[in-house]
Order: structure tokens, then sequence, then C-alpha cells
């Protein structure tokens, strides 16, 4: 009897503390966040760091010259150590985008699906991962250079990783884009509403990844343009973006914390930081270009209003030049990660350089301005209007090819500082303008590299360093061969 009676206590007091740790756990608070979850976390991240203009973090609006400083002027002056911008874009394409990417694969990769769809949809959500690390990986390597990459974001292994070869990244980049596209499978699901750019559409996310693939090749060509004609040859066959409704964008909702950060730092701060530039007021007006009243207010001059850019890189009284327009203090005003128009003006220099990648140089340069303009809300006929002019068609437009879509791409890059700053890196054109006392050899071609990592990874710093030529704001990218 007393076997038993001891027996059933055992029993009793086990059951008893599974029901108190039961309780204990707070349902509220999930000790592993869902894959989904940390992937629209990275897509969020990503995406304000790309739309902002505060100077902690994004200046390329500002070296692109789309806007220039009032009072404090360091950044246009090319002062990127004062407020460790370089450390801040490090910071949030590797802890706070590629890290939670990285967590999203392995927490989706250990779910267990026997129904076909969702075996699909989760092969879907995989590839998709992917793509988004292709495409930032490549944009850390356009900021720095070499960076690291193979041994990046595996602190089990090493807290100190070695930086790779920037040409060799994009190579690998190159491989991991094919391989995630080919396990997309357009008839299958994949994140749905989690996915807040392309909200789970699989075949834009093939359009996105084939449309990085052109980016890609056509950011290579004068290094390899071998190898940069085959993949922007494979991507046009397998599919691009054709059309405005392809684009991949972050529309951004009404109440914080999830406006647009353009809306933060123009709006909601009350700070008067930005004027138009006269280095694009001045083409805009010369162009008669429709697009202008879209980008930016005009002053009141006195003679009725007009639209007036202070000089780049000086101290510019707010109220006397131009601002940026009421559309981009719109709290819900998207951010674009790809567009059509960016896309055409690829194709267009596919074309010039002999690719076959359907139509002319001409016709793509033609459909990157008026997808452009219409995209910013002019009508068909302005953008007819404006292409007709001497100047701006493909065929009797001033300069070489080079310079005729450099110049047009960079007018329809607008907001999208980085892609405009690196068509000028690319293309050499269009000439832009030097603070006061410097001269255009001294306008930056790449980030620095973070303070922190001189200090915690000092020994591959150093080797990165001397392996790209020195940490210089003016050391060219391997493709930058102009």
């Amino acid at each position: 009897m007393k076997k038993i009676l001891f027996i059933l206590l055992v029993f009793i007091a086990a059951s008893c503390t599974k029901n108190f740790e039961e309780m204990n756990k707070n349902t509220k608070s999930p000790e592993e966040v869902p894959g989904q979850t940390l992937f629209s976390n990275a897509q969020k991240n990503l995406a304000n760091q790309l739309a902002s203009i505060n100077v902690n973090s994004n200046i390329w609006k500002i070296w692109a010259e789309y806007v220039t400083e009032t009072t404090y002027t360091d950044e246009a002056n090319y002062d990127v150590v004062n407020r460790s911008i370089p450390d801040n874009a490090f910071r949030t394409f590797y802890r706070n985008t590629l890290e939670d990417l990285k967590a999203s694969a392995i927490i989706m990769a250990k779910k267990k699906f026997v129904a076909a769809a969702d075996v699909a949809a989760q092969k879907n959500r995989l590839a998709i991962v992917e793509i988004l690390n292709v495409y930032v990986y490549q944009r850390l390597v356009d900021i720095f250079g070499d960076i690291p990459y193979s041994q990046a974001l595996d602190v089990d292994a090493t807290t100190t990783p070695k930086y790779d070869d920037a040409a060799t990244i994009y190579k690998d980049l190159f491989k991991r884009l094919d391989a995630a596209i080919a396990k997309l499978d357009v008839t299958a699901g994949s994140f749905g509403s989690a996915d807040i750019y392309n909200h789970g559409d699989v075949a834009k996310w093939k359009m996105f990844a084939n449309a990085e693939k052109l980016k890609m090749a056509i950011h290579i060509a004068d290094y390899d343009d071998a190898l940069a004609k085959t993949n922007a040859e494979a991507a046009v066959t397998d599919g691009v973006l054709t059309s405005e409704n392809d684009n991949t964008s972050l529309v951004y909702l009404g109440a914080s914390p999830n406006t647009n950060p353009l809306y933060l730092d123009l709006v909601a701060s009350g700070r008067h930081d930005f004027i138009a530039t006269s280095a694009i007021i001045e083409p805009m007006k010369t162009l008669t270009d429709p697009r202008i009243g879209l980008y930016y207010t005009t002053i009141d001059t006195g003679a009725g209003p007009d639209y007036i850019g202070g000089v780049y890189g000086a101290s510019n009284p707010y109220d006397h030049f131009s601002h940026l327009s009421s559309t981009l203090e719109n709290p819900t005003f998207e951010c674009l990660l790809m567009s059509y128009d960016e896309v055409e003006f690829y194709l267009a220099e596919a074309a010039a350089r002999g690719y076959s990648v359907g139509g002319d140089a001409a016709s793509h340069y033609e459909a990157g301005i008026k997808a452009s303009i219409k995209y910013w809300g002019g009508t068909d006929a302005e953008a007819t209007t404006y292409y007709a002019q001497p100047a701006v068609t493909y065929a009797t437009a001033t300069g070489t090819w080079k310079e005729k879509i450099a110049k047009q791409a960079w007018l329809a890059s607008f907001n999208r500082g980085f892609i405009a700053w690196t068509t000028w890196r690319r293309l050499d054109a269009p000439v832009l303008d030097p603070p006061p006392g410097m001269v255009q050899s001294e306008i930056p071609v790449r980030f620095t590299y973070p303070v922190n990592e001189q200090t915690l990874n000092g020994a591959n710093y150093k080797s990165a360093a001397a392996a790209i030529g020195g940490d210089l704001l003016t050391t060219k990218l391997f493709w930058d061969k102009n």
C-alpha cells in the first residue's frame, strides 16, 4: 500500500511541476520570433535606410546633388567621420538587415511541410530571402569596395571577419542570384502579407531578381564586358520589369512609427536642413522639365515665383531657395527598391554596348525618360513634349551615349540618391559641382571604412585598405575604370 501511495505522490508532483512550468510561460512573448516576421523587419530596416535623408545615415541625396545643406554643411563637403556615417550604414546593412535575413532563413528552413503547396511556398520564401541578401551585399560592395563576406555574420567562427575581394564577391553574387531564381515557382505562394514589398507575388520577385542581375551586369561592364554581356542578356531573356506596375517598393503608412523617414526628417523634425541645388535646378529649367514642380517648390523672387537652387556645399539661407516638394513630405510616400525607369536606362546602356536586350539604345532611353515623368505624375503629353526637344531626343542630344544616358538617368533617379551617385561614378556624367574650394577629383567615389572596423577588426581593415589602394573617399571601386 505504501508503495502505491509513493508512486501516486511522485506522479502528482511531476504533474504539478509540469503544470507550473506551463503556467509560467509568457505566451505573449514567444521565445523564437517567426521567420516571416524577421523577414518583414529586415525589409523595413532596409527601406528606411534607402529612403532616409538623415545626415547621420544616408547622405547620397546630398552627394548626388539633388539637395545641399543650409546651416551645417559637413556632409556636402564630404565629411563622413564627424557623424560616423559609414559606421551607421555598415551597422544597418549588416546587423539590422542581413542578420535578420539570415535568422529568418534559418527559422523557416526548420519547418517541415507535407502538402505540396506548403513545400513550394517555403522554397519560394527561402529563395526570396536569398535574392534580398544579394541586393544588400551588392549595395555594400558598391559603397565600400572589399567587405566582410565569406566570414560575415558567423560570430561562432570569428568576430573579426576577413574582407573579401569586391570583384570576387560580385561573381559569387551572380551565382547566388541564378540559384535563387531557379528555385522560384511563380505558380506557388510565398510570404503573403508578411512581404511588405511585393506582397508575396513571386512573379514580381523573379522580375526583381532579374533586374538586379541586369543592374550588376551593367555595373561591371567596363571591368568585364563578356561577363556583363552574358548576365545582362540572360536577365532580359528570363524577364525584367516591363512597366511601372512591376516596381518593387515599400509603401509607408500614415501613422508613426511606419511613416516614410523623409516625413520624419523634413516635417516632423521641424528642421530646415535642405534646399535644392543649382546643379539640378538649372538643367531642369533649361529643358522645361515637367518634373521640376514635382521635385521642388518655387520661391517668390519679387518678380514672381521661380525655382532657385543654392550653391552646393555652401551655407545657403533656407528661405532664399527652393525646397523639396510636398510629394516627398507625404508620410505614405513610397521607397523604391527597383523601378521600371531604372531598368530601362540599364537596357539603354546595354544596347549601346552592343548587348542583345531587345530594342536599341534610343528606344530604351526614351522609355526610361517617359516612365519617370509619368511615375512622378506627369502626363503622356508632357512626356512626349519633353522628349521631342532636340536637347533630349537621343539622336540629337549632345554628348556621347554615356553622357546622354547618364544625364537623363540622373534626372530620373531623383529621391534615389545612391542610384544617381552610382550612375555618375560609372559613367562620369553628368558634371557635378564640387563644393567651394574643391575640385572635381575630390568628389567621393566610395565611403571610407567604419571607424569601429579600424578599432575592432584592425588587422583585416588594414589588409582591405591596402588591397583597394587606400581607404580614401577617392579610391575607385573595381568596376569604376574611367
